[in-house]
């Protein structure tokens, strides 16, 4: 038994890695050292007491791939330079620095090509890989046909160089669109069956075909006949789905998840001449006959673009399916989602509390000074001096006093709100992955008015803890003596403040977090952790700022108060009092320093929370975090050997991408070899 691997999945994975960093950037190469002691591990011919690679051990053992002998030499051939059937260190070397360039995918199949390594491509070079191909056949193309002809002159004695050669297989892969096209319209009358149509587009474009698409060819074209306009379009339209996307986007003001309609989309597309009319009405057809909305989204185009080479690599720890699909989803594994979630929450939340604790206590003394019922000189000035008074008079650990409380309950408070808030989005969020404004909205209360039954016991005893330095020589104050002396009621005193602060709190965050986080990604949705960590601080300056006078009224209430000073009995009492003796005010106390702690708090518990979700992936058939998910090619990413470093990340992506480019494909066997290299097989 064989199996396909086509020419365009070795090409690709060569581009695809120069892509694989986080957006299109070169990759960094590997050293020198580390290099040749991962060429001597897979090395096992030796030639004049130096190692050599065989055909073998580069494409079986580095690469791992099965294929059969003929396809063995060629792949090995792309490396081996010097045509002598060995690989050299230096070619080896070589190899890698070609894949961290810009063009890898291209000069990767011109080496493929180029059988003799003089720098240039004959028709009998050509034609002897091309024979070799599953795309060959199926299609039997004219070789000496007038396509050739123009490449290689009318008696094919003409060698291609490098640039030439990689407008030729672009333009090659159409040719052999129209020579099937050709072959099925046997009358000449233009016109091929839905059947015939099916039949070309799997056979000689499958490389463009998503699932979505390929269960619709002939739904598409409601089983009529299938013009030679149309046909031309519909692959037009494949080949320019990348520039489909730029035209919707530039419709909604980059807006993702706003439907569009066919007069919208084609308004937008007049900028962009390549597409036509034709293109649009095709598009609506197939999203229609996938999705029957009428309007489009993005995912739409996603669900029907076709999977070139891949733009990013994410590191994955573990990737654990639980479900088969969707439909799978019992309640079973949505209990154990939501126990992921609030799990990888809690890390999340611990993470991002310690790392801004020391501005949570700043905030909470500026909060807590008085200044109309209490006679004296104020103990700080500002946000500043009270930093560097407290680290003075208590020690740099000073700053973290109150830490242990607040991480018990900082761990599942961060938990609840957001598997809370993910849970709420999942119940309002339909097929395609959209969700009303309103929804975003009313998940961010439910998350907030959630934590509360957690953040107000730890906020109380936190806040106690952390005034208690405030007083020179007093007695020390530990948090489980807070806890018996404040009881179960007395641990949610100020509840209702903690609930005023909280539920617009988070109604306002998550939402600002989710199109934030959206408007920082890039053209593929995709977000790099640095603008995950952007758009969790962004979204935490209104969030935090706005709501500044219900956290003054909380801590106000929590706080005990000393001889001298005004108590308050409620929310409205404490509103009330704080307005007549300190003015409008005392209720944005401590606003710079409540947003320079909640603004990157959340920003690093959400980077931590959805790249813990990247890396430790489960799939429970639910949603994912958008901005998660990465282009995949049919090779799984998790199982990429560990000695593919530097430049050679690319290799097998671009072995299983280069189908998706230029539609050719070399036969291999059905099972991959295990054995990493046959030096370790002897």
């Amino acid at each position: 038994m064989k199996a396909m691997m086509t020419l365009e999945e070795v090409l690709n994975l060569c581009g695809m890695i120069a892509y694989c960093q986080e957006g299109p950037t070169h990759l960094k190469r590997c050293s020198t050292d580390k290099l040749r002691e991962i060429f001597n591990k897979y090395a096992t011919q030796e030639v004049n007491g130096e190692l050599h690679m065989t055909s073998d051990d580069f494409v079986r053992g580095f690469l791992g791939q099965s294929y059969n002998e003929d396809s063995v030499t060629l792949l090995a051939g792309i490396a081996d330079t010097s045509k002598d059937g060995l690989i050299s260190f230096a070619e080896f070397q070589a190899f890698e620095g070609l894949l961290c360039t810009p063009d890898a995918l291209y000069k990767t199949a011109f080496q493929l090509f180029d059988r003799n390594g003089n720098g240039s491509v004959t028709y009998s070079e050509f034609v002897d890989v091309f024979k070799k191909t599953d795309l060959h056949a199926k299609i039997p193309f004219k070789l000496d046909g007038p396509f050739i002809q123009l490449y290689f002159g009318k008696d094919r004695q003409r060698t291609i160089s490098y640039s030439e050669f990689s407008q030729f297989l672009h333009d090659f892969h159409e040719e052999c669109a129209l020579e099937a096209f050709r072959m099925k319209d046997t009358s000449g009358s233009g016109f091929i069956s839905a059947l015939d149509f099916q039949d070309i587009m799997m056979n000689v474009k499958k490389h463009l075909l998503t699932a979505d698409v390929k269960d619709n060819l002939v739904a598409v074209t409601e089983g009529h006949k299938v013009s030679f306009p149309y046909f031309m379009a519909f692959n037009s339209l494949l080949n320019n789905m990348e520039l489909i996307k730029r035209i919707y986007l530039n419709a909604t003001s980059g807006n993702r998840t706003e439907p569009i309609t066919k007069d919208e989309l084609l308004q937008s597309a007049q900028i962009m001449s390549q597409i036509t009319p034709l293109e649009i009405d095709i598009l609506f057809q197939l999203t229609g006959a996938i999705h029957q909305t009428g309007r489009i989204v993005y995912g739409d185009l996603s669900s029907i673009a076709p999977e070139h080479y891949t733009k990013h690599i994410t590191t994955r720890l573990t990737e654990i399916k639980a479900v088969e699909s969707p439909a799978d989803r019992s309640i079973f594994i949505q209990m154990l989602e939501s126990t992921y979630r609030f799990t990888l929450g809690s890390v999340a939340g611990a993470v991002g509390a310690t790392a801004v604790y020391p501005i949570d206590l700043v905030k909470t003394r500026m909060q807590n000074q008085r200044t109309g019922s209490f006679i004296g000189e104020v103990a700080y000035r500002n946000s500043w001096d009270c930093c560097k008074k407290v680290i003075r008079h208590e020690g740099f650990l000073g700053l973290y006093r109150g830490l242990v409380p607040q991480l018990m309950g900082v761990a599942p408070e961060k938990a609840i709100k957001l598997t809370v808030n993910d849970f709420v989005r999942d119940k309002f969020t339909d097929k395609q992955g959209q969700i009303a404004r309103w929804s975003e909205i009313l998940a961010g209360a439910c998350a907030g008015g959630s934590q509360v039954i957690f953040t107000n016991p730890l906020e109380i005893v936190k806040i106690r803890l952390q005034v208690a330095g405030e007083i020179a020589g007093g007695a020390k104050v530990r948090a489980w003596n807070v806890v018996r002396e404040l009881g179960l009621f007395g641990l949610y005193k100020g509840a209702r403040a903690c609930l005023l602060r909280d539920v617009p709190f988070s109604a306002i965050y998550f939402p600002m977090y989710a199109h934030t986080k959206a408007a920082f990604a890039d053209e593929e949705g995709y977000n790099h952790p640095l603008t995950l960590l952007a758009a969790g601080a962004i979204a935490g300056i209104p969030a935090a700022s706005l709501v500044t006078p219900a956290d003054v009224i909380k801590t106000r209430l929590q706080v005990v108060a000393r001889t001298g000073q005004t108590t308050y009995n409620g929310v409205i009492d404490a509103t009330r009092k704080i307005m007549a003796e300190e003015g409008p005010r005392a209720f944005w106390k401590g606003t710079v320093a409540r947003v320079f702690r909640s603004s990157p708090q959340f920003g690093v518990t959400l980077v931590t929370y959805e790249l813990l979700q990247r890396m430790l992936y489960v799939d429970f058939g639910g949603s994912r975090p958008s901005g998660s998910d990465v282009l995949q090619t049919k090779q799984e990413l998790s199982k990429v050997n560990p000695d593919h470093l530097g430049g050679y990340q690319a290799a097998l992506p671009m072995l299983n991408g280069i189908e998706t480019k230029f539609g050719l494909s070399l036969p291999r066997f059905s099972s991959t070899l295990k054995t990493p290299s046959a030096k370790q097989a002897s």
